[in-house]
């Protein structure tokens, strides 16, 4: 990688603070210096308004999100950079690697590489590069994961839409070596198919290994488990391992449940069927019908990605929980989930207390829940803790 003589942009005093406490954003309403000229990703100097250093990181004026640091001291941008982070983001993941072949390697900002995500399948590399400064280090990147972690491949399906604000075009497709149909993971002996070029985002949702574990330890003899939202059967399947008498996996996804169809086979069990359906049909229908269950997980796609929408989400999680409290028996356990930032863990339980309010349940606490260590929450960086659930209870009165 060339060394470039590196510009300077200048900061407001509010945001100056934020960025000396290591917050690596700088929004665009921030910045009273740039260079006119400055080119999309570029990388530049970030300087208080009396001139002196916060942080190395690129510009990109097309994006809210002006600034990203990648630094809080000077040092080169380099190929020896990328490698230092990606050495330490790995090293840092050797202990969860004890119990699964599956991780994410670096989490964004959690892991000072703004814009890149790389998740690890079995030898294999799944990443996101999703901002135009992440672009312009491509080359560097890859050379670095490849001498870091030495993939037999690596797979690219940067989000389209988080590349369209920052005026890049769609990027998918192999980058390196063969990446096969499909691939298997285990998280303490479960096993997952993981088929990269149909999956969402990077295969899987790495995010909630600690929580399906934690969800299944509920289980009891003779349970009946709805997971809902259920994607390719996580939190289903490791509860029939469990010992569930029976589990039903919804979701509206075709693909997703073909998938979940497949684990099923791989973890060897019979008491798993799926149900393609709207979520909050299937729920009102269950209750119609009669069903009850013993446990159900309600992990439903982020209902907001801004602030502005919040009031939206919130409304679709206490129907959520309304419809989940009528199908769930006394004693059971219900767990209910946001992947949103917007939405906090007060959130969740203020709408799950309206809901059994309105259903006349008592909810006991088990758990809170949160993102795996492998997508780390670093407390400088708010947005950082984004995926927040809670393992509930309806306890007799």
């Amino acid at each position: 990688m060339k060394s470039l003589t590196i510009r300077d942009v200048i900061i407001n005093k509010a945001a100056s603070e934020k960025v000396a406490r290591f917050f690596p954003w700088v929004y665009d309403n921030e910045i009273l210096r740039y260079p006119q000229d400055a080119g999309r990703g570029e990388l530049v100097r970030v300087c208080s308004p009396s001139g002196s250093f916060l942080g190395l990181g690129y510009i990109n004026l097309k994006s809210t999100i002006a600034v990203r640091i990648l630094s809080f001291v000077e040092r080169p941008i380099d190929g020896e950079f990328l490698r230092e982070k990606i050495s330490k983001a790995w090293e840092r993941r050797q202990s969860l690697m004890r119990h699964t072949n599956a991780c994410r390697v670096v989490h964004y900002e959690a892991d000072d590489l703004s814009g890149l995500i790389a998740d690890y399948y079995n030898g294999y590399l799944s990443i996101q590069i999703n901002t135009a400064g992440m672009e312009n280090l491509r080359s560097g990147l890859l050379s670095a994961l490849a001498q870091v972690i030495n993939p037999r491949g690596v797979y690219e399906r940067s989000d389209a839409r988080s590349r369209a604000k920052e005026g890049l075009d769609a990027a998918e497709g192999v980058l390196f070596g063969e990446i096969p149909d499909e691939i298997v993971v285990e998280e303490k002996g479960v096993r997952f198919c993981i088929r990269m070029r149909e999956s969402q985002k990077t295969g899987f949702y790495l995010d909630q290994r600690r929580n399906r574990e934690i969800v299944a330890s509920c289980v009891g003899e003779g349970f009946h488990v709805l997971d809902v939202f259920s994607n390719t059967g996580g939190f289903g399947i490791h509860a029939a391992l469990q010992g569930a008498a029976a589990v039903t996996l919804v979701d509206v996804s075709l693909p997703a449940l073909d998938l979940a169809a497949v684990n099923v086979r791989l973890n060897g069990l019979k008491n798993v069927v799926t149900a393609k359906a709207d979520a909050f049909d299937y729920l009102d229908e269950a209750f119609k019908k009669g069903r009850r269950y013993d446990l159900i997980v309600l992990d439903p796609p982020s209902f907001t990605k801004t602030k502005s929408s919040r009031g939206g989400a919130l409304k679709g999680y206490r129907r959520l929980m309304l419809a989940g409290l009528r199908l769930l028996r006394p004693e059971g356990y219900l767990a209910l989930f946001s992947c949103s930032h917007h939405v906090s863990l007060e959130d969740l339980k203020r709408v799950s207390l309206e809901a059994a309010a309105e259903t006349d349940s008592r909810l006991e606490v088990v758990e809170h829940l949160f993102q795996d260590r492998d997508h780390p929450y670093v407390i400088n960086i708010p947005q950082s803790l984004y995926l927040k659930g809670v393992l509930f209870r309806k306890s007799l009165p």
